[in-house]
Formats: C-alpha cells, structure tokens, sequence
C-alpha cells in the first residue's frame, strides 16, 4: 500500500535528525550497540532495541471487547500487526507510547513501540518491536496517566501507585510505590513531580504539587470543584472544574495555579468533561451538553462554545486547523472555531452508532496529529484517515478483520 502522506517530508526531516542528533551529542556517553566506539553519542530519550526514524512513527492500537482481539495498525507501512488477545477490555487509553486496555479486573499494557521524545526546540521519533508488558492492578474506574520518567495508576476509589517508567520499557511492570492517602481524582505526572487533587469530599478538591515519591512540595493555592477531566499540555496541567479549567504551571521549579473561567454560570451535564486534543497542542476540545463543543484555547485562557449538530466525537488540531465533530449522522463536520460556522461535511462515514456514550457502549474517537486525523468505523471495521486541511478528505481508508471499537494513536 503506497503511503503518500510522508513521502514529501522524508528528505528534511532526515536532515533534521543529523542536525538535531548532532545537538543532543553530550546527552550519553556511548552508544548501547555491541563494539560502538565510547565517543558515539547515543540520542537522548534511545531505548534499548529502538530505532530513531526520520519522521514521526505513529500507529494506532485497535481492540473489540466483545471478542477481546486487538491489532496495531503501523500508519507509516500500512500493515496490520495481531497481538494476543484480551477480552473484556473496555476502555483505551495511551501515554504515547504505551496503550492501556481497561477492564473490570485489570489493565493489560501493550508496548506499541513508536513514541516520541519532545525537548521542546527539537524532537526524536523511535520505532521498536510491539511487544506485551504486562498488567496493571485496578478494575473499572482505574485511571492511569504516564510520562518519560514514570506510570500513575489511580484507583476508583482514590488510592495512587507510582511504576517508574524504566521497567515498562523491559516488558515488566515492576513494583510500584504508594503514594499516602487519597484523591479527588487522577494523579497527573508533570515537570517531574505529580498534580494532585485532595479532598472532594463535600467540598471543593484543593491542587497538591508532590514529588515522585509522594511527599508534598510548595504549591499553588487553588481549589477546584466538582473536577472532572485533566490533559497535559506545553501550558501545564489542564484540570476541568464546576466553573470553568484549572492551568497547573511550572516554571523554573516553581509551581502556579492560573483559573481559566467558562465566564457564565454553565448546568453540570453541559461542562467539559473529558478533554481531547493533539499531544502538543494547546488547544482543548469537549463535549458541551448534546449539540455543542467546548474549545479551551490554554495559551489565550479562553473557552469557545461551538454550535454543532448531535455530537459523537470531536477533536482539533489547534493553531488555525478546523474543529472536527463526528455527528449522529456518521458524517464528520469541519467548523471554523473563531466564526463558530460550519464549514465542511462529509458523506456519512460511520454507520450504526452507539445511542451515547453514556449507555456503555464505545463510541468511535477522532485522534488527531501534525498532518492527519483518524476515525474508526466500528460496523465497518475500518478506519479513516482524514486530512483536515483539504476540506476532511478521506486520504486513505484501512479495511481490517476486527471491529475497531476502542482506537488510541501513538508515536506522537
């Protein structure tokens, strides 16, 4: 299968490695490989049996919990890889490079092998083998949240471990440290410490600033109610709360709190409460009730209420791309986010969708990267992929032997 969307990247971005390698020479001492010369840096972020690419190496993990089988699907190749099956998952979630299949049980982590390393004024992108790792304890309601240094798991009820990072990447989950008592919801690896939320027992849920080890450090004074959703993002911490987003910035070891308001008094069911968006990105997307979408611009400290028909899914690239929603029609809608007018649909993509998501079932996911969006069609067992600056045209189209019904991209 040709595989157009990078072809015309390739040449550049090669050269960007060389250079990019050549700035991160004095990061390591040597290079792992057997008999490498002592003076052969090692680019920073390398793993053991990884590759360093040119390009970024995303692929998208797909499972159906009915049957429990599971695929990744590598979006540079176009090949389709099996994984051992997992039934009973039925959620997905990923830290970028790892997916986390949540069940009532359990989680079971799957090594995707892409992932990028991001320092900010350059990145290096790595491929590896798809491998199994393991599973992680905790049943339904488990949240886990992950970073280069470390892997939280934070139960239902409160309860918080920490599993550094580095076992993962051996294919084993390790022993984790417990974090003292509860919280309020996930806890969130950020600048290498964790944002917390304690209390939430009758009462607004205070930010606590840890470090890795759980020992609270000098941190921002704030309160957030009723929270519900977090992202991180080149900004800080994203924490949604009853009147609007709580920021969690860092800057130069010092912790700040900025309250990003709706600006008007917004009913529960229709404040955001899951965010998505793309991993780098600082623009937000979330539901807004039933027929509109919040978009949380961090970097202006804005919020967009957008008009739109019955929301399935929805998600933006940011910096001047078109918020995409996924309709009750099957059809993907491209809105202009400053005017709040639609702009673009296509023909219906996605067939028998799921009432809402509240009645249990999966709903399909818009994952959105540098160039691309994704679209899983469940029924159809396939997915598309979409290029959301040339009017939401349907750029390839991935027919597979699975229903797709969970779907998370990595490599970003």
């Amino acid at each position: 299968m040709p595989v157009r969307r990078n072809a015309t990247l390739l040449a550049p971005a090669l050269a960007a490695v060389i250079l990019l390698n050549a700035g991160c020479g004095g990061e390591n001492d040597a290079d792992p490989g057997a008999g490498s010369p002592a003076s052969t840096a090692t680019p920073h972020g390398y793993v053991e049996g990884a590759t360093e690419a040119a390009e970024q190496q995303s692929r998208l993990l797909l499972g159906d919990p009915e049957t429990g089988d599971t695929r990744v699907l590598d979006l540079i190749t176009g090949k389709v890889h099996d994984t051992a099956r997992g039934p009973g998952a039925t959620a997905l979630t990923t830290d970028g490079r790892f997916g986390y299949f949540h069940g009532t049980d359990g989680t079971r982590v799957l090594d995707s092998g892409a992932w990028t390393v991001d320092h900010g004024d350059h990145v290096h992108y790595y491929r590896a083998k798809i491998r199994e790792t393991g599973e992680l304890p905790g049943g339904t309601g488990t949240s886990v949240r992950g970073d280069a240094g470390v892997t939280v798991v934070t139960t239902a009820g409160g309860k918080a471990s920490v599993y550094p990072r580095a076992e993962l990447e051996k294919d084993s989950v390790g022993t984790p440290a417990r974090l003292p008592g509860t919280y309020a919801g996930p806890v969130v690896p950020y600048a290498e410490h964790l944002v917390a939320l304690t209390g939430g027992s009758g009462g607004p849920a205070r930010i606590a600033v840890l470090d890795r080890s759980g020992k609270r450090v000098a941190g921002p004074e704030a309160e957030c109610e009723d929270p519900r959703g977090d992202a991180v993002t080149r900004r800080g911490v994203v924490l949604g709360c009853a009147d609007g987003a709580l920021l969690v910035h860092e800057d130069d070891g010092a912790f700040t709190a900025e309250r990003i308001p709706y600006g008007e008094d917004v009913p529960r069911e229709e404040r955001a409460a899951a965010f998505r968006h793309r991993p780098g990105s600082s623009t937000l997307t979330a539901p807004a009730g039933k027929d509109a979408v919040w978009v949380l611009d961090v970097t202006q400290g804005s919020w967009t209420r957008v008009e739109t028909g019955p929301v399935v899914a929805a998600n933006t690239a940011g910096e001047g791309s078109p918020l995409v929603v996924l309709e009750s029609d099957g059809a993907l809608h491209g809105y202009d986010i400053s005017a709040g007018k639609e702009t673009t649909v296509t023909e219906p993509l996605v067939k028998d969708l799921p009432q809402a998501a509240s009645d249990g079932t999966a709903t399909p996911v818009i994952e959105v990267d540098r160039s691309r969006a994704y679209l899983n069609d469940p029924s159809g067992r396939r997915v598309y992929e979409i290029d959301y600056n040339d009017g939401l045209r349907v750029a390839r189209t991935f027919d597979l032997d699975v229903r797709p019904v969970l779907m998370a991209e990595t490599g970003r």
